[in-house]
């Protein structure tokens, strides 16, 4: 047995990397940072020029028909890259929820514009994930929204909208009260508070799908974290390889080399985790949630240790704006916390194997 990506995996990883080295170059994503964009038009047009928005909506609605070990790949990319693009929410979670919960009528009005680029997505489904703050909690009755959902995922400037109520049912709106934007650490990415004053919204079969979603989700923002924290490393080496002290590149020194070494031996093995969490997802479904928990807390934690180390390798120019090693340092912050942090996963986790009441 070949455990191993096929070519046609290795090939979406080579093609998004050389995509991205032209779309979204550190003086992009810095633009974007600064300027506070709400979306990156340009990234995600080029992106779906290579069929990236239609990754896993079926070939029969204009897509590639893939599954979520491709998007993982794609994620992981994009997190070495810190790309701001509505990769979760457009192309991941909102073709799932289509597709896992939707009539035959949602799939055929909303996929294959989806599909095309010609529309996104935003998804807000944090609060029976990872719980309500501030009151916050969506509530459906006789197909209209009434509330508040923080943390929403690509929602600002969407054309579809797949919320998530405090039962855990999924609905689909075009429109809400209001949308304002959410300030957190990490500039690349945009999240939304949305208000629902008796938003018309079309209701999703109740049918487990928010389990999965939430699945999907764990697994596409471990890859994400992957993704950055081998693009840390890969900076740490890169400068211990340039800068010298007493006469000698640091990366001749000991110490460095073993920090350098301690980042990698905690990557290579997250990596082959999320490869299998995605997996299964597709292929194992009873091993899914449990999978998913585990790459999500493990990245979480193993990104936050390459985070920092990454940075003292770096010593003081890491820290400054013109490196722009924040980006990715705050990128794996928010991947940890968002959909919930690791000791919430941990505890789900823990539910899934009967070791907590």
């Amino acid at each position: 047995m070949r455990f191993a990506l096929s070519e046609d995996q290795v090939l979406l990883q080579d093609s998004l990397a050389k995509a991205l080295a032209e779309l979204a170059p550190l003086e992009r994503v810095r633009r974007f940072a600064d300027d506070n964009e709400p979306c990156a038009g340009d990234i995600w047009a080029g992106l779906a020029e290579l069929g990236l928005p239609g990754l896993l909506i079926d070939e029969a609605h204009g897509g590639l028909g893939l599954g979520l070990i491709e998007a993982a790949l794609a994620a992981e990319a994009l997190g070495r890259t810190v790309a701001p693009t509505p990769f979760l929410g457009s192309a991941v979670l909102a073709p799932l929820a289509l597709k896992l919960a939707g009539s035959a009528e949602q799939q055929a009005r909303w996929l294959p514009s989806l599909a095309a680029g010609e529309i996104t997505a935003g998804v807000a489904i944090a609060e029976p994930i990872a719980g309500a703050r501030d009151g916050a909690g969506v509530d459906a009755v006789a197909g209209r929204l009434t509330g508040r959902a923080l943390f929403a995922v690509g929602a600002e400037g969407a054309d579809l909208l797949v919320v998530a109520d405090r039962t855990g049912g999924l609905h689909l709106a075009e429109s809400a009260e209001a949308t304002a934007p959410m300030r957190t650490i990490d500039a690349t990415r945009r999240l939304t508070e949305i208000s629902f004053k008796a938003t018309p919204a079309e209701p999703l079969a109740s049918n487990g799908a928010l389990e999965r979603l939430r699945d999907a989700a764990w697994v596409m923002l471990a890859a994400d974290t992957v993704g950055a924290a081998g693009a840390m490393l890969g900076k740490a080496v890169g400068y211990a390889q340039e800068r010298r002290q007493f006469g000698r590149v640091i990366g001749s020194f000991q110490a460095v080399k073993h920090l350098c070494a301690e980042m990698a031996a905690e990557i290579e093995p997250a990596r082959a985790l999320v490869w299998y969490a995605a997996y299964a997802f597709d292929h194992a479904p009873d091993e899914a949630p449990l999978m998913a928990a585990h790459a999500k807390a493990h990245t979480s934690e193993i990104g936050r240790f390459v985070a920092r180390t990454a940075t003292e390798v770096h010593g003081g120019i890491g820290i400054t704006d013109l490196l722009g090693l924040h980006y990715w340092f705050k990128r794996i912050g928010l991947n940890r916390q968002l959909f919930g942090g690791p000791e919430r996963v941990r505890e789900t986790a823990a539910r899934l194997q009967g070791l907590a009441a």
